[in-house]
């Protein structure tokens, strides 16, 4: 089967040794994304506002396999302070209202920053018909 790998740059992926999102066939997982941009937080303070630049880059990582954002059929959110679930789920549902994947939201003790307040990992399937045309990716 073919494999398809992108990599940010970020200089952790190779140290760490993961790709920001993997596709096999028709399946992409997109890793646990943060609102690290350039080795800063975007949005300090402000969940919402993270949750927008990390629904983003995960948009990005998609479309750089050859899939979508309405191909995502879970997401997983990790939260620093489940008291704010209402603004990260608003920015979730800003981008998958209409898509409606499963998605879970918990609650951790910490991220690998203390300014990050959100992780969101994604699981997509490109329907076949996108899985033909890009099995050459």
């Amino acid at each position: 089967m073919n494999r398809k790998q992108y990599q940010t740059g970020s200089p952790w992926e190779p140290i760490v040794g993961y790709s920001r999102a993997v596709r096999v066939g028709n399946v992409v997982e997109v890793a646990g994304t943060t609102a690290i941009q350039d080795g800063k937080v975007i949005g300090v303070g402000d969940a919402y506002v993270q949750t927008v630049a990390i629904l983003q880059t995960i948009r990005e990582a998609l479309e750089h396999v050859g899939a979508k954002m309405e191909h995502v059929v879970r997401t997983r959110m990790f939260v620093t302070d489940i008291s704010r679930w209402e603004e990260i789920g608003r920015a979730h549902g800003e981008v998958f209202r209409d898509i409606r994947p499963v998605a879970t939201m918990v609650e951790v003790k910490a991220l690998i920053e203390p300014e990050l307040l959100v992780e969101i990992e994604v699981q997509a399937i490109v329907p076949e018909a996108h899985a033909d045309r890009d099995s050459t990716i």
